[in-house]
């Protein structure tokens, strides 16, 4: 059996309350797979062939719209799964692209692999379904941001959750952040002005500082 599988697999929060005999039998089915920053691991609309969790790295999970748009659905880091769902349904599609941010190692799953343990492993099947409810809400909050706030109100949201303590932690640029907000690097232009003017952020150097916590908290709340 492979060490480094079995102890990649003990470390993850998801796979905490597996038994040595589910753990065992997990880690003799993945395999390590590592992917270069940039690299396309999965394409929407593909077959489903291999379930994912994530050892180092991370990833980007989107959906394309028909005109080229990004919309980013998730942005995931270790100990994370992606790609679990499809197995579960009849089509058995990926519904979204997923790529490598940085270098990145998974340990993969054939589908039938993963099914398999599912239907005989109970703690492995609750597992995945904490995984599951992990991701509905998130789903479910990014629906809410994107019918019932503004650009402005999200934008005031993702920069809160980027920055650390007055300084957003990287240099995103504006076709990034609209991938994130689902909108166009146009209105985000023009959102980030407005918070400027209004005297809650500070473009400083291609650095975003945030002047005013508790404003752009009430602009992210409304």
């Amino acid at each position: 059996m492979d060490d480094y599988l079995r102890n990649s697999l003990s470390t993850m929060p998801l796979f905490a309350g597996l038994s040595e005999a589910t753990l065992g039998r997990l880690s003799r089915v993945a395999f390590r797979r590592t992917y270069a920053p940039g690299m396309l691991i999965l394409l929407e609309g593909a077959p489903c062939e291999s379930v994912f969790f994530i050892v180092t790295g991370a990833v980007r999970v989107y959906r394309l719209s028909p005109q080229g748009r990004q919309q980013i659905l998730a942005t995931l880091g270790p100990g994370q799964g992606f790609n679990t769902a499809p197995p579960f349904l009849p089509e058995g599609r990926t519904p979204a692209s997923v790529e490598a941010i940085g270098e990145t190692t998974v340990l993969a799953i054939r589908q039938e692999d993963f099914v398999a343990l599912a239907r005989t492993c109970a703690d492995f099947s609750w597992a995945i379904l904490q995984d599951f409810a992990a991701h509905l809400l998130h789903l479910t909050d990014l629906v809410e941001d994107l019918a019932l706030r503004s650009v402005r109100g999200r934008l005031a949201r993702f920069l809160l959750e980027q920055a650390d303590g007055a300084y957003v932690t990287r240099p995103w640029t504006q076709d990034e952040i609209a991938a994130h907000l689902g909108t166009v690097r146009d209105v985000v232009g023009r959102a980030l002005r407005s918070l400027a003017d209004a005297g809650l952020l500070r473009m400083e150097r291609g650095r975003i500082v945030l002047l005013d916590r508790e404003g752009l908290e009430a602009e992210a709340g409304a």
